[in-house]
């Protein structure tokens, strides 16, 4: 039972990354259409939106219940840098050792989701545990 839980949770995860992605994309090319930044800024400015998008996704519908504190969404920041990380280190790599970078991508996208599931779900939005004293 345990097992299924954390499966729909992961799955939950993965459809509010989708929604986040989506809006990072909207932004990222609304800003550099309309000619008020450029790729990398805008880029930026989208994948900022996009981690808001994503907390307060998974605030409501991922992790329901767990707290959405300040600590949280500063928790939920630092993993989402570090899924960035992440990301451009297997994707860097890949690409070195000859891995089309689409391919590398995927992959790196891959690992990227299933390690901020895990922190995420067992750190950002973790319950606080019972003080048993």
């Amino acid at each position: 039972m345990v097992e299924f839980a954390v499966a729909d949770r992961f799955f939950k995860y993965a459809a509010v990354g989708a929604v986040a992605t989506a809006a990072h994309y909207a932004i990222l090319v609304g800003l550099v259409e309309a000619g008020w930044l450029g790729p990398a800024r805008a880029a930026a400015v989208g994948a900022w939106v996009g981690a808001q998008v994503a907390f307060a996704g998974n605030a409501a519908f991922t992790f329901r219940g767990a707290p959405a504190s300040v600590g949280a969404w500063l928790r939920f920041q630092i993993t989402a840098v570090v899924g960035a990380a992440i990301s451009f280190t297997i994707a860097a790599v890949g690409t070195r050792l000859g891995v089309h970078y689409l391919i590398a991508q995927v992959v790196a996208t891959l690992v990227a989701l299933v390690v901020t599931f895990e922190i995420n779900r067992r750190w950002s939005f973790a319950s606080p545990t019972p003080d048993r004293s």
